[in-house]
């Protein structure tokens, strides 16, 4: 509280404090929603392309691409999203990886 006017000099904060918390809140369910949608999807493509004739190194790709995409979200929804974005990434580089030895 300022003694000068009587105001307290972070009344403006609360609002900046809840953008805050809702942009985290945001992060959070997007890092484990796309984290989710891209495990199902690699493992999804890792059982069709384990029924085809494609070679044993593809399906594995699309199931390794798959489990650190699940790893992803599990860290999004600890709040962990920056960790999260870089795993995303990495698991589906590794998919598409696997998918160039088709």
């Amino acid at each position: 509280m300022d003694e000068k006017d009587g105001t307290d000099e972070h009344e403006g904060d609360s609002e900046e404090y809840g953008d805050a918390a809702l942009d985290a809140r945001r992060a959070r369910w997007t890092a484990t929603g796309s984290g989710v949608l891209l495990a199902l999807v690699g493992l999804a493509a890792s059982t069709l392309r384990l029924t085809g004739s494609a070679p044993l190194l593809v399906p594995g790709a699309y199931a390794f691409g798959a489990a650190v995409c699940g790893l992803a979200s599990v860290l999004g929804a600890r709040g962990r999203t920056r960790r999260a974005l870089w795993l995303l990434i990495a698991g589906v580089m590794v998919m598409a990886l696997g998918d160039q030895f088709d």
